[in-house]
């Protein structure tokens, strides 16, 4: 079995990567130049036709066709957590999953990056998160993919809106310094 991360410098390869770091899958990492433009020539684009990072190469005899390529970092964070993680193993886990990935990916993400919803989204957002981190790890138990598709995407705020004032969320805040603590969040950040 062989899995092949794809992914450059700042982009949202990170989350997956992070995950596996944190479930010690084995894997190599690819770089992909983006400034070279790597990633819209071949041989990339056999694997990610959109020319996007990440993608992700799981090559094992046991799956159909002995390979998957996978591109997008939701749904490689869910192929993750549900083939090696050992999470996702009932529909009403998955269905949480894909719930808070889709967050990260869709809602959050946009409330970050988009100027004009992080001014009218972002409070709005923050309010409710702040409130959910109470209870801990988002699907409850360890933490797990959920967890790691919200906070990176959190862990985000003082590197990319370091002007933010993030004080009137106390629970986003420790979870930000909470993530930036962990050993397998320092290697994969610390390689950017």
């Amino acid at each position: 079995m062989t899995i092949t991360l794809y992914g450059g410098l700042r982009s949202r390869a990170t989350i997956p990567h992070w995950y596996m770091e944190e479930r010690g899958i084995p894997y190599t990492w690819q770089f992909v130049d983006m400034e070279a433009g790597e990633h819209r020539r071949d041989p990339y684009l056999a694997i990610n036709p959109f020319g996007k990072v990440p993608a992700l190469v799981d090559e094992d005899p046991a799956l159909p066709g002995g390979r998957v390529q996978l591109f997008e970092s939701g749904a490689i964070l869910l192929y993750l957590a549900e083939r090696f993680g050992g999470e996702c193993q009932t529909a009403a886990e998955r269905g949480l999953a894909q719930q808070w990935v889709l967050f990260a990916n869709a809602t959050l993400a946009t409330a970050l990056f988009v100027p004009s919803n992080r001014e009218r989204e972002f409070p709005r957002l923050m309010e409710v998160l702040d409130r959910k981190l109470v209870d801990g790890p988002l699907m409850g138990g360890d933490w797990g993919v959920a967890d790691c598709a919200v906070n990176a995407y959190l862990a985000y705020l003082p590197i990319f809106f370091p002007q933010i004032d993030l004080s009137p969320y106390p629970q986003v805040q420790a979870t930000i310094a909470a993530t930036q603590q962990r050993a397998a969040y320092q290697r994969v950040m610390g390689q950017r």
